[in-house]
């Protein structure tokens, strides 16, 4: 029995010395891995930071690029028919958008599915006025058309998703 308490005497404090330091450096370990990744997610938002701003930049380039206004001025040319500035404008505005596909990785879904909305809509726009005149339509009838189409509107779409970026913009930054 004095065998038995002598060793209890010993091992008890050293077991307890062991869980205490284990505990401590336990809890130094883990508090070392939050900085390590604390300083990481700093390193990657200096890098993504402008990543980011540049992609919204990026799509405000774009709207301001497929605007009704701006597409309908750039792309019209003369000699073209209604069928031909119609097909011309759709192609323009979709091969914007293909260019621009990849900023969905840098800004929010909200964003990104308001562009999306903005351009399918002036192509819907094009599109409906190009039903409204007749198939031997001129180019200036069908721009007359367009723009008729869209003073109608409270605000245009492209304009819509550009104070969307915008109040995410301000949000974040």
């Amino acid at each position: 029995m004095d065998t038995f308490l002598e060793l209890l005497k010993y091992t008890v404090p050293s077991f307890i010395m062991f869980v205490a330091t284990y505990l401590i450096l336990k809890k130094f370990m883990d508090n070392e891995y939050r900085k390590q990744m604390l300083e990481l997610r700093k390193a990657n938002q200096k890098i993504a930071t402008p990543l980011r701003l540049q992609a919204y930049e990026r799509l405000i380039l774009f709207l301001e690029r497929v605007s009704i206004n701006n597409v309908v001025s750039r792309v019209n040319r003369q000699g073209m028919d209604a069928k031909l500035l119609q097909s011309s404008l759709v192609q323009t505005i979709r091969t914007e958008f293909e260019h621009n596909i990849s900023q969905q990785v840098y800004v929010s879904a909200t964003v990104w599915e308001t562009t999306k909305i903005a351009k399918e809509e002036v192509i819907k726009i094009i599109n409906i006025a190009a039903t409204q005149v007749p198939a031997n339509a001129t180019n200036a009838e069908l721009s007359k058309k367009i723009f008729d189409i869209v003073l109608k509107l409270e605000s245009s779409p492209t304009q819509i998703a550009i104070n969307q970026i915008k109040n995410e913009v301000r949000q974040l930054f």
